[in-house]
């Protein structure tokens, strides 16, 4: 066997220093296994012949004396599984994502056609009248339908509800009053309609430029007044075409000025508000204001007509904001009502526990510790403490046992 080893040693140098091709792996590996094999065999020759190679994949075999096993995973007793729609940190429950819930048209066999509305709308609805009555918003007191003069008469009144609505056009309700009280104080006579007729543009322009699009609404308020003198009697029109049919006044000054003017509730005026708002509650997919009132007068009781704008604009003012909504102070979102709602967690945050305790040791020496780090796991506590001088030294409390060098203390809370 000594031959045969000096020869494979002299084959070995020769291949090294040859020019040839290296070896593949694979080669190298069934060389390398012939050896140990034959060593093997010449160790073993007085006793039991226990070769250490087993054959993988094909011709490779492996080296290892002792196969890997895998270790086993130690099972953790009394640990439940977590529930479904429950956080993984104990006793923080997500609530689930409420779903949409839009208006349904439900077809009959004779083809009419029935409007389901929505399922919660009376608890969404309920609920945000309840937020509005804790909160007062610019509608309250300055919205359109509240900056007429009482003291004036029913037709003058009707008068400043109109124009009042027009100024609102792209305004906020603060800059619309302010410019309603600038006509009521300055124009010569009072705010009515002989005076919109005498009075000249720039004049009526410089008592409302703080509204959007003042110039519009300038040369609009002056037309409208002239329609109104020579077409309807010095008296605003009764009826929703009428309104319509007057320079600068769309669907929902209409619908809003026969409502509070007239005292007819014939459609809902829908804003950007209600047009939004219903929208992110699921109630519809509408892209337009138009739609969103032919949606809501399909199923919506028509005593909540007046109302609902009122109700919405003020919560798109305080609440539910175009830009930044407070979706953590609304009711809807924390009632899981509102599909859109979004209310971030806040994320746990770490503490470093700071205590002082007491060790003594088996010498009788005592140190006390002021800085510590806490670590907790299944079975107790492990307590690190850097002592001055001494180094670091470990005591544990887990499952009663006591670290060598400790004879007695308290840490947080765990008698070692």
């Amino acid at each position: 066997m000594r031959t045969s080893r000096v020869s494979r040693e002299t084959a070995r140098i020769a291949g090294a220093l040859s020019p040839t091709k290296r070896r593949s792996t694979r080669q190298a590996a069934r060389e390398a296994n012939a050896r140990d094999e034959e060593e093997d065999l010449e160790a073993d020759a007085n006793g039991a012949l226990t070769p250490r190679s087993s054959p993988v994949d094909g011709d490779i075999k492996t080296t290892s004396r002792t196969p890997m096993r895998k270790r086993k995973r130690e099972e953790v007793p009394n640990r439940e599984s977590p529930t479904v729609g429950s956080s993984s940190r104990e006793g923080v429950t997500k609530r689930p994502k409420p779903r949409r819930h839009p208006a349904k048209h439900i077809k009959g066999p004779n083809g009419s056609v029935k409007i389901e509305p929505p399922v919660n709308w009376e608890q969404v609805y309920g609920t945000t009248a309840a937020m509005r009555k804790r909160v007062l918003a610019p509608v309250d007191t300055m919205g359109c339908e509240s900056l007429a003069e009482k003291h004036r008469s029913p037709q003058d009144q009707r008068l400043q509800t109109l124009v009042s609505l027009m100024l609102s056009s792209q305004t906020k309700d603060t800059v619309t009053a302010v410019a309603m009280k600038n006509l009521q104080d300055n124009l010569p006579g009072g705010f009515c309609l002989d005076t919109l007729l005498e009075v000249e543009p720039d004049e009526l322009h410089k008592l409302i430029e703080k509204v959007g699009f003042h110039n519009n609404k300038t040369k609009f308020i002056k037309s409208v007044a002239t329609i109104l003198r020579n077409q309807y009697a010095g008296d605003i029109p009764d009826t929703i075409e009428g309104l319509v049919s007057l320079p600068g006044v769309g669907p929902k000054m209409a619908y809003l000025c026969m409502s509070a003017a007239w005292g007819r509730d014939e459609g809902i005026g829908v804003d950007v508000h209600v047009h939004r708002i219903t929208n992110l509650w699921g109630w519809h997919k509408t892209s337009t204001p138009e739609q969103t009132r032919e949606m809501l007068e399909s199923w919506l009781p028509r005593e909540k007509w007046h109302d609902i704008n009122h109700l919405l604009v003020g919560f798109g003012q305080t609440v539910c904001l175009p830009v930044g909504r407070k979706c953590g102070e609304c009711d809807l979102a924390a009632e899981g009502l509102c599909p859109s709602a979004n209310v971030k967690r806040p994320s746990p945050v770490k503490k470093k526990v700071k205590k002082e305790i007491k060790i003594e040791f088996e010498d009788g020496a005592v140190a006390k510790v002021d800085e510590m780090v806490v670590q907790a796991d299944d079975l107790g506590m492990k307590v690190e403490a850097d002592l001055e001088g001494d180094g670091m030294i470990e005591a544990q409390a887990l499952a009663g046992a006591v670290a060598p060098n400790v004879k007695q203390g308290v840490i947080s809370g765990f008698p070692v």
